[in-house]
Formats: structure tokens, sequence, C-alpha cells
């Protein structure tokens, strides 16, 4: 009986944790380039009283075992990594990755960052950045007299310099980067995702070609959180948290009936 004790009180926290992570997913519904993450659970150990094929006497042996459970854990959150819808902006700084691979930024330590929010902007030095001032990578400047901004969905981009006669000059050529296992990149916050030894290393590459994605100009990618459905995971953690605390009731119950026994 102290057995279930404990097994429903593993799937109550178990299931304060899913909770967690639901509450994550929609508190980011607005987020751009946000990514759900979906909680993965595994059983516990399990006490074994008898194994499979146990001889018997007589000959012959039992057919199946007795084992029983100690519970639930969480194992593990996963991002999904499924493309969001993409919104209109008009500003010539926001992009959208149609398909795979994220942008590259540079980090205030020196480390390269991977993210899929395309809110860019330009910094004093005519730099490209993201909102938190990480500068693009491979870095692009904008000339202070450009009056025009165009970027192709093969990420070639180009300013219009004003003068007597307007030009175009090409200012770079923005690089995406994909993973082997983009779930196991480690989220660090800020829109911002680094590369772990689960993720593999980053293979580069031009959007469009070997796999990547396009660069949509003036649209940004909403996250992909789908609140009818974590509004339905709710529930389900709801009730599979009363179901747990259930058992521990039924279970103290039986304990105090036993307790109470008289010869």
């Amino acid at each position: 009986m102290i057995r279930s004790l404990w097994s429903g009180a593993t799937g109550m926290s178990a299931q304060q944790f899913h909770l967690d992570v639901i509450s994550n997913n929609l508190a980011n519904v607005n987020t751009t380039g946000y990514k759900r993450d979906r909680a993965e659970f595994e059983d516990l150990l399990y006490a074994t009283l008898r194994l499979s094929g146990t001889p018997i006497a007589g000959g012959g042996s039992v057919p199946t075992g007795v084992q029983v459970g100690h519970g639930t854990k969480i194992v593990g959150t996963q991002k999904i990594h499924s493309a969001g819808p993409l919104e209109e902006t008009q500003n010539p700084y926001d992009l959208a990755i149609e398909g795979q691979g994220f942008f590259q930024v540079l980090l205030p330590n020196g480390e390269v960052g991977y993210t899929r929010a395309g809110s860019f902007s330009k910094d004093a030095d005519g730099k490209i950045v993201t909102q938190n001032g990480y500068i693009l990578q491979p870095e692009i400047v904008v000339p202070e007299d450009a009056t025009e901004i165009s970027i192709t969905e093969d990420g070639a981009v180009f300013a219009t310099i004003a003068g007597n006669v307007k030009t175009t000059e090409e200012l770079g050529k923005i690089e995406l980067a994909r993973f082997t296992n983009p779930a196991g990149l480690s989220a660090m916050g800020k829109n911002v995702v680094k590369e772990t030894a689960a993720s593999g290393e980053p293979k580069t590459g031009t959007p469009g070609t070997e796999g990547f994605g396009r660069i949509s100009q003036r649209f940004i990618e909403r996250s992909n959180v789908n609140v009818v459905e974590e509004m339905v995971n709710m529930i389900v953690v709801q009730r599979a948290y009363e179901f747990s605390a259930k058992v521990i009731q039924t279970a103290d119950a039986i304990l105090g009936a036993a307790s109470t026994v008289k010869r």
C-alpha cells in the first residue's frame, strides 16, 4: 500500500511539471519564431515479484511474471520545430524563413546563436541586429544614405543609394544554418537557441538551396503554439493530476481502515 502512495505522488509531480510546460507554451503564443515544447514521460523501475518463465513443479513454466511499477517521471522536453504562420509587417528588416534553417546571430560572449525570430532592425552603425542587439551573421552594414532595402529569397541584400542618380548596391548575403537534430538545440531565452552535442554541428548554406528554406522579406514567423490544443492538454493534465491525488486518498483510506482493525 505504501508503494501506491509514492506512485501517486510521482504522477502528481510529473503532471505539475507538464502543466509548467503548457503554461510556457501559452505564455509565448505571440512570441515571434517560438517553437512549442512537448513533455515526454517514462515509467519508473519495476518491482519483479515473479519472473516470466519461472519453472514450476512437474515441468513447464509460468507464462507471465508479476511486476508492479513505481510511477512515472518527466524524461525530457522536446521542441516541436513545425512552421508557424507568417504575418506580413511591411517592415523591410522583418524576415521569415519558409522551410528549414535558422538565422545566425553573434552573442555578447562571442559565440554564435541561432534564431527563427526574424524581427531585425538597424543599429547606430548600420548593422542588421535582433531586438536584443545581436548582430546578424554574416555581418551586413546598411549605408547611411540607403533609401530602400531589398532582400531576395536566396538571402542577397541590396540597397538603393540616394544621389543624383540612384544606384543599387549589393551589401552581402544572408546565410542560414540547419542541424541534423534541431530538437536537441538548447533554448537560452531571448528567442535564441544554442548548439549542443545532441543537435550536431550546424551546416550553413544559401537560402532556397540544399534543403534550406527561402527568405520572405517583410514577413515574420509567428509562434507555432495551437491554443486549442494546449487548452485540451491542460484539461488532460488536470484530470490526470486528480486521478493521482485520488490514488493517494484511496491508499490513505485503506491504510486508515487497516490501522483500526481489532482482533
